[in-house]
């Protein structure tokens, strides 16, 4: 048996979530820089507070100072953390660095995460 027609080309397409079907690839309106935008605030948020978590894990075990490596979450966290210093003011090192650069992370997590979200929405 043969078929006299010739077979379809496969196109790349992206599945429109509004209803209207597959679109060709690459084409406007489908929001895929809107959620570009968002994984990136998002990612950045993340990767922000990632590095303030680090710095209180390596201080609370009290991981060498002189490292090349600790030294450089150091610096990043004192960076991202700048304004936050010296809020809470404890006798407790330990404590006063979990809340000093906890508070921050929080903070980036929840706004970060918070405008990531609006930016999808829009």
């Amino acid at each position: 048996m043969s078929n006299p027609q010739p077979m379809p080309q496969n196109q790349r397409y992206d599945h429109d979530p509004a209803g209207g079907g597959p679109q060709p690839y690459g084409r406007g309106g489908d929001g895929s820089a809107v959620r570009r935008t968002a994984l990136i605030i998002h990612t950045v948020a993340d990767i922000a507070a990632a590095f303030l978590g680090l710095w209180i894990l390596l201080y609370l075990l009290e991981a060498n100072q002189g490292n090349v490596f600790v030294g450089f979450v150091e610096g990043v966290a004192d960076g991202l953390a700048w304004w936050s210093q010296d809020i809470f003011t404890m006798d407790t090192d330990g404590l006063r660095v979990l809340l000093n650069y906890g508070l921050p992370a929080v903070i980036y997590l929840l706004i970060g995460h918070g405008i990531a979200a609006r930016v999808r929405r829009v």
